[in-house]
């Protein structure tokens, strides 16, 4: 296991570049599947998520040729479906909780498919309910192994229906589209999430002949075609690490411009940061933050406590829930944090007190932090990163921290942020990785 070491307490200044997007990587990677023609993506991000994923197309036998350091070649056409029942998919596909994106694709082209539970995040129950239901409303048949603990499914005659999806679940939706795209007659999904990430899917879909209206709503219509042909696509700048960097830049009073920050599809994430005083200027598509020494949390209108919650798009992300908690710290006022979807992903707040904050976890659900607006520093601990954003977000804390901290279990931040360490370092930062 390895750790990240950090010395805190000092401001950056510099560039950050935004890295391609990890949600959107991990469907786009899964669409190869569904053509025998090449693909070419750009934009990759080399994380380790991202890279499993790779990793698991090529045993599957997808070719893959690296063009340069980020952009790839796909080509599907000899798909060996025999390795669905080897040790080494069933170790590698549990491990990848975005390996449950392979299954539309699988179901669509070849009528059939398998997985493990897949793994991920430990942030709370991420039930796969609507992927399965998804797929038995098209006509697949669908049985879970317990003593195995896999997931089955039968889909030789998939026919296009209305679906109204249980919850706007977005691997849920990019998985249900993928097995619709090849389907007979139309498809209907009501209560689909509407993501940039799931915008840019049916683009891409679109460019390889699929037949798909309604994208960016949460009405999707999805007439079947015979077959898809080969397209080159481009990945957008991941919103969570544009996001992660505005914390960053204000918790440690840094002059930071992160670059290529893909602004038109950032929906409220400026709005929601800015709500935490935090001033940023945009820049064409950079986004320039000055150092700031204090920045105060608004109020309602009313002058009630701010509260920041997640929503489906267009509402605020979930993942950026855990960097407005951290980022509040610092602020001069209050602000509830109220993280609707996953019960544990809060948890981690322990450390963060530990550390000096002044936060009371409500219940799983609820945060308050009230900020100390640096009336003293944070101070280094050891402590473990539980899951991606929470990782960073412990990063972020230990960056602004007086001391020496040692975060163990980087891995996890290792599958979401591309060479962090490095990118922080060459600012400023003091990160090093140990064993």
């Amino acid at each position: 296991m390895s750790a990240f070491q950090v010395i805190g307490g000092k401001s950056f200044k510099g560039e950050l570049k935004v890295q391609g997007a990890k949600n959107e990587a991990l469907q786009i990677l899964c669409a190869v599947l569904l053509t025998p023609e090449p693909v070419i993506i750009h934009n990759i991000p080399q994380i380790r998520d991202v890279l499993k994923l790779i990793e698991i197309l090529q045993d599957l036998g997808v070719k893959v040729d690296k063009i340069n350091s980020h952009s790839y070649r796909f080509e599907a056409r000899n798909i060996n479906l025999e390795h669905l029942e080897t040790p080494a998919y069933t170790q590698k596909a549990s491990a990848l909780r975005g390996s449950i994106m392979i299954l539309g694709p699988l179901l669509a082209r070849f009528g059939k498919s398998k997985i493990p539970k897949p793994g991920g995040d430990k942030i709370g129950r991420r039930r796969l309910d609507t992927h399965f239901l998804g797929f038995q409303e098209l006509g697949a048949k669908f049985n879970y192994n317990s003593k195995t603990e896999f997931y089955e499914i039968d889909a030789t005659n998939l026919q296009g229906k209305y679906i109204l999806l249980d919850e706007a679940s977005v691997t849920g939706t990019a998985n249900i589209i993928m097995a619709a795209v090849l389907a007979k007659g139309t498809t209907t999904i009501y209560h689909a999430a509407c993501e940039p990430y799931i915008q840019q899917l049916c683009r891409m879909l679109c460019r390889m002949g699929a037949k798909i209206s309604g994208i960016g709503s949460n009405l999707i219509t999805i007439e079947g075609v015979e077959s898809l042909q080969g397209t080159e696509h481009t990945i957008l700048p991941d919103m969570i690490e544009v996001g992660s960097f505005i914390g960053l830049a204000a918790m440690t009073a840094s002059e930071i411009t992160i670059k290529n920050c893909g602004i038109e599809h950032l929906g409220c994430i400026p709005r929601v940061f800015g709500k935490l005083g935090i001033q940023m200027e945009l820049r064409g598509d950079d986004i320039y933050i000055p150092a700031q020494e204090h920045y105060q949390i608004s109020t309602f209108i009313d002058g009630s406590i701010l509260k920041v919650d997640d929503a489906p798009w267009p509402g605020f992300t979930p993942d950026l829930l855990s960097i407005v908690l951290v980022t509040a710290i610092q602020a001069e006022g209050t602000v509830l944090i109220h993280q609707k979807m996953f019960e544990s992903r809060l948890f981690f707040v322990d450390k963060l007190i530990d550390m000096g904050a002044q936060i009371i976890l409500n219940d799983p659900h609820r945060a308050t932090v009230i900020g100390i607006n640096r009336k003293y520093p944070l101070r280094g601990i050891k402590m473990s990163s539980p899951d991606i954003r929470a990782g960073v977000a412990l990063l972020i804390a230990a960056l602004s921290a007086e001391g020496v901290s040692i975060i163990e279990n980087s891995e996890q931040i290792d599958r979401g942020y591309e060479n962090i360490d490095g990118r922080l370092n060459a600012i400023g930062a003091e990160i090093r990785r140990i064993s």
